[in-house]
């Protein structure tokens, strides 16, 4: 009697020693591999590397700019000092900032960037409600052109938009690169008219309706309750736009070949020829016209980080409120 019992009893606490080794493994298999997929430790650390390596990628380049800008002429020779400089000079932001004819040129890119967001903004978010709310004819065939317009590079219309500047004596002449935007014209606006499109196509419909019963006209409709519901699309299409804008240097080339007054962006691909006579004139070393470029580089792109940098949290959210992310 008394071995069958103890016989039990050892049974039994080698169940419960069993039972308590699955419970353990299950934790450990739970925080490793989590109770769903993106929960587990191996995914997070997974992410993790992505992340870091994305960003190391995109960062290096940046970092390497900005502290290669700031190093003196001691630093540059020293073959020892990599990414921590002995001290900051600011000389080579100061021949950039002269090269670059920075404030001229600065007032030139925002309000040439911020009149074309805006036209973009108005213009495009009328074209983009129409095609989802209201019964246009041909609307597929629209929407189809749409597309094709989006698809096709701006080098294909260059030319005959160039003869129509000609034609219009808008030559060299700061209008020409907002008159695309005043129509929702080329890719860009063809893109925007989508995102608008897309926005516009997720608000309820009980909202036209009951203007309807209160009697709003269509332009009334828009303007007092559809385009007040697009600020997340607007956002979205400004800054896009503002960015697009800045950076360009395709278009303003073609349109402002004999210009005296150019965006940034231009100046900046200017900028090659005026560093190498600015090194002449002063007899300067060859080496010294790297940390100028990342200079003029950094005072290019400084404005576009700085207002994604304080404007990041808003563009984020108005991306998933547009559906572009669904």
């Amino acid at each position: 009697m008394k071995s069958g019992i103890s016989a039990k009893l050892r049974a039994a606490r080698i169940g419960l020693a069993s039972k308590r080794t699955q419970r353990r493994v299950k934790r450990i298999r739970f925080w490793l591999l989590g109770r769903e997929i993106n929960n587990g430790l191996i995914f997070k650390l997974f992410m993790y590397a992505i992340f870091i390596t994305t960003s190391y990628i995109y960062m290096n380049p940046i970092l390497r700019m900005m502290v290669k800008m700031v190093m003196s002429v001691k630093d540059l020779l020293d073959p020892t000092v990599s990414w921590i400089p002995s001290s900051i000079y600011l000389g080579h932001l100061e021949t950039a900032w002269h090269l670059l004819k920075y404030e001229k040129t600065v007032i030139i890119s925002v309000i040439i960037s911020v009149t074309v967001a805006v036209f973009h903004c108005i213009s495009c978010g009328l074209a983009g409600y129409a095609l989802a709310r209201l019964e246009v004819p041909l609307k597929k065939l629209i929407t189809f052109l749409l597309i094709v317009a989006f698809i096709i590079p701006p080098q294909v219309i260059v030319l005959p938009t160039i003869i129509a500047y000609n034609e219009l004596n808008l030559s060299n002449s700061l209008i020409t690169l907002v008159i695309p935007a005043l129509f929702g014209f080329g890719m860009k606006g063809a893109m925007f008219v989508i995102i608008y499109r897309q926005f516009f196509m997720t608000q309820p419909k009980e909202l036209e309706e009951a203007a309807k019963i209160d009697g709003a006209s269509v332009f009334r409709f828009y303007l007092k309750v559809m385009f007040p519901l697009s600020k997340p699309a607007m956002l979205v299409v400004f800054l896009f736009s503002f960015v697009w804008t800045w950076n360009d240097t395709y278009l303003p080339r073609m349109f402002l070949t004999a210009a005296q007054d150019v965006p940034l962006a231009v100046e900046m691909s200017r900028l090659g020829g005026s560093v190498s006579e600015f090194i002449l004139k002063y007899d300067l070393p060859l080496y010294m016209a790297e940390p100028i470029r990342m200079a003029a580089s950094f005072l290019t792109i400084l404005p576009p980080l700085l207002i994604y940098f304080f404007a990041q949290r808003h563009f984020t959210e108005s991306v998933e409120r547009t559906g572009l992310v669904e």
